[in-house]
């Protein structure tokens, strides 16, 4: 099973090369961010048309989450539980069925936080606890589980080209790091560090100031993975050369493979 976890940046901006993405790559599941679009604005039938069950949780012009899928998809649900009164689609999950495995896959866009200190700050933190409980209970299930997605959080210094950049910056501030500190201390895996310790690996760059040339990217799209999803890890790789394509958005995808 292979899932690939992808900050798209606007799914009617990137709708072309979404679309050769997922011809070339061929992912089982895609979790897709910032798709910027209301439920009945997506282009469902672009994806329909390549096998693919669609479901999403948008909101216009803003945030949004997707899971596309190949294999079978039960007990869908939307929204981070904890808040009635959060309107942000920023949370998406479904079950997998895979050939041996059923996974289940949580698809998220973390709040970014910024400008600290604010209520945005505020609010990612507090987003960030709403997960951590969910979290808990997701885990007592006892099921694969695999929470992906941009976390908006730079995990430690390695992960930034320039981390004395980033120092007072939300995704990197010591307040930040430890709430995701506290998700790893329930019995999470990060992938990606789990299968490569090499610095200079990123999946973020910044449109401006010719960032992708210079390779001064960060890495902020993770997957999170239960004790029973990570006995399942094969691999987990960054698509680094999505982002030097055509009209690209300023994430590129980051995959894991699973047993399942």
């Amino acid at each position: 099973m292979r899932i690939a976890t992808f900050n798209i940046n606007g799914v009617k901006a990137r709708i072309n090369a979404l679309g050769d993405w997922l011809d070339d790559s061929k992912p089982d599941v895609a979790l897709l961010q910032e798709i910027k679009s209301v439920d009945e604005g997506f282009p469902r039938e672009l994806f329909e048309d390549r096998g693919y069950t669609v479901e999403t949780h948008g909101q216009k012009g803003f945030n949004g989450v997707a899971i596309l899928s190949k294999l079978p998809l039960e007990d869908v649900t939307r929204g981070l539980p904890g808040d009635d009164e959060d309107e942000q689609a920023r949370w998406i999950e479904a079950t997998v069925i895979g050939d041996t495995e059923a996974v289940r896959v949580c698809g998220l866009y973390l709040p970014n936080g910024n400008p600290v200190p604010g209520p945005k700050y505020d609010y990612k933190l507090a987003w960030m606890a709403r997960m951590h409980a969910h979290a808990q209970h997701l885990l007592a299930s006892e099921v694969p589980l695999v929470m992906a997605g941009d976390y908006n959080i730079i995990p430690q210094d390695e992960d930034a080209a320039r981390p004395e950049v980033w120092r007072e910056d939300a995704l990197a501030r010591p307040e930040s790091r430890a709430a995701f500190r506290r998700l790893l201390n329930l019995g999470f895996t990060e992938a990606f560090r789990a299968c490569n310790q090499a610095p200079g690996m990123y999946s973020f760059w910044d449109y401006q100031a010719g960032a992708w040339n210079r390779n001064d990217g960060i890495r902020i799209d993770h997957h999170l993975l239960s004790s029973e999803a990570a006995d399942l890890l094969l691999d987990c790789w960054i698509e680094k050369d999505v982002r030097g394509r055509e009209k690209p958005s300023d994430h590129v995808p980051v995959w894991i493979e699973l047993a399942a």
